[in-house]
This record gives structure tokens, C-alpha cells and sequence, in this order.
């Protein structure tokens, strides 16, 4: 199994594939960084030599922020919105959807359990 940035990459997936299990590297950027490497993208993980995971390693240092530099940058800037209070900020505060999803229905991943509500008793005469 190989270590890259500190992400156990699964040996018995393609290179392309196998990166992406890196917080912050998607599909393209595999691709990319395979090519700046000279590593094929079809050839599993299992197969790479330690030259070849050194150069993977090498560019994603050099060009590439990810993992904890990337998770802490982003936290960083969702923090700034709360304190300005933007809008965009008060939203994630409140844990509502930010990017102008409707919530009468639906948003219940921001928005959490369904928390019930009792109706108000009729008056008896």
C-alpha cells in the first residue's frame, strides 16, 4: 500500500483512480498529475515503482495543496464569512443550506432530524 501525503492509497486500483482518495485531488487533477509525473494512469498502484511514487509525491508537494493545509484553508474562509457577517456566513451559522436551496421541504441534510412541532389546542366551550 502505498503513503502519499500521508493517504493510504488503495494498491488495487488504477493510479487515476487511486488518487483521488486524496482529500483535494479529483479526477482531472490525477490525470494532470500522473502526466507531470510520467506515470502511466492505467497501471494499478500495486505496480508503480518507488521512482515513480517519489515523482507522484514531488509534484503533488509542489503544486498541489491538500489534506490538512486544504481542510484548514477552507475552514478558514467559512469563518471568515461568520465574522463579517455576510450572508452567506449567517447561514452556515445557523446550519441552513448557503447556496440558495429552498428549505420548506427539503435541506435536510443541513438542517438535521426533523424536530416536531406541536399544534396549538383548540379552545373547549
Amino acid at each position: 500500500m502505498a503513503r502519499i501525503v500521508g493517504v493510504d492509497i488503495p494498491k488495487n486500483k488504477r493510479g487515476e483512480i487511486a488518487l483521488t482518495y486524496i482529500y483535494g485531488i479529483g479526477r482531472s487533477a490525477a490525470q494532470k498529475i500522473l502526466e507531470a509525473a510520467g506515470v502511466n494512469r492505467d497501471i494499478k498502484v500495486q505496480d508503480w515503482t518507488d521512482d515513480q511514487i517519489a515523482a507522484i509525491r514531488h509534484e503533488i508537494g509542489a503544486n498541489y495543496k491538500v489534506e490538512g493545509e486544504l481542510r484548514s484553508e477552507v475552514q478558514m474562509n467559512i469563518k471568515r464569512l461568520m465574522d463579517i457577517g455576510s450572508y452567506r456566513g449567517i447561514r452556515h451559522r445557523n446550519g441552513l443550506p448557503v447556496r440558495g436551496q429552498s428549505t420548506k421541504n427539503n435541506a435536510r441534510t443541513r438542517k438535521g432530524k426533523r424536530k416536531t412541532v406541536a399544534n396549538k389546542k383548540k379552545a373547549v366551550k
